[in-house]
């Protein structure tokens, strides 16, 4: 699977993950442990708080990124359960890919009343022919650097 194949089965669970634990008003860990669970029923594998080494000058510093997830190796997920999204979340996440080399990330706020206005893709030079136009929103052309 490429990275929008996985993502596409990443929203889709988020959704099922939301509507079976009811909504907004749980802790972060909940949604994402139950994330993880939904993740691998479908099949994916799944690393959750994955360890990264931050290198600055080809040394390491400081204590490594923890990831939320990282999906079948290619896409990050970032899971949240705030009432607002903050534009920080998408910054940090570019940060992430950027630092891994990855092009796929998705923020995930299980604290929105609907699980549709709260995933935002975030992407690090993914290649446009990947992309279906359908699926690609301005705010991704934003993002792409």
């Amino acid at each position: 699977m490429n990275e929008n194949e996985i993502s596409r089965v990443i929203v889709d669970a988020a959704i099922e993950v939301h509507k079976t634990l009811g909504g907004p008003g749980l802790l972060e860990s909940v949604y994402r442990d139950s994330l993880v669970f939904e993740l691998r029923s479908r099949g994916l594998e799944v690393e959750k708080e994955k360890q990264v080494p931050i290198r600055y000058k080809g040394q390491i510093v400081s204590a490594p990124l923890r990831l939320d997830l990282l999906v079948g190796g290619l896409v990050i997920v970032e899971c949240k359960a705030v009432i607002t999204d903050n534009p920080i979340f998408e910054s940090q996440l570019l940060t992430y890919l950027r630092l891994t080399g990855l092009k796929l990330g998705l923020v995930i706020n299980f604290g929105q009343r609907l699980i549709k206005h709260a995933v935002h893709r975030v992407v690090n030079g993914l290649d446009e022919n990947q992309v279906p136009l359908s699926t690609q929103s301005r705010q991704d052309a934003k993002r792409q650097y």
